[in-house]
């Protein structure tokens, strides 16, 4: 399922207009991605939950040319599934 499917499911669900379900849709990813950006942990409890992880950096080597490069800290968003989810995929 991609967004463009989820949107139309919800509005089929909720009896609503396209253009609602799509806000709908959207303002829920953008406040995860929102909490994410400043640093919480989102919880979907029975699903699934969101956090991020800060990687240090680290000396790395170009493949092509061999040169030694420095690689920057960063930080990654990671998804853990919820063990409800995790039992009703398995089956």
């Amino acid at each position: 399922m991609n967004k463009l499917e989820l949107i139309e499911s919800l509005r089929i669900k909720a009896n609503i207009a396209k253009n609602e379900a799509a806000a709908v849709v959207n303002l829920y990813f953008d406040k995860i991605a929102d909490a994410l950006a400043g640093g919480d942990r989102v919880e979907i409890r029975g699903l699934c939950s969101f956090f991020v992880k800060d990687y240090p950096g680290y000396t790395g080597r170009n493949p092509k040319t061999g040169e030694k490069v420095q690689i920057a800290p960063k930080k990654l968003p990671f998804f853990k599934v919820g063990k409800e989810l995790k039992d009703r995929v398995d089956g």
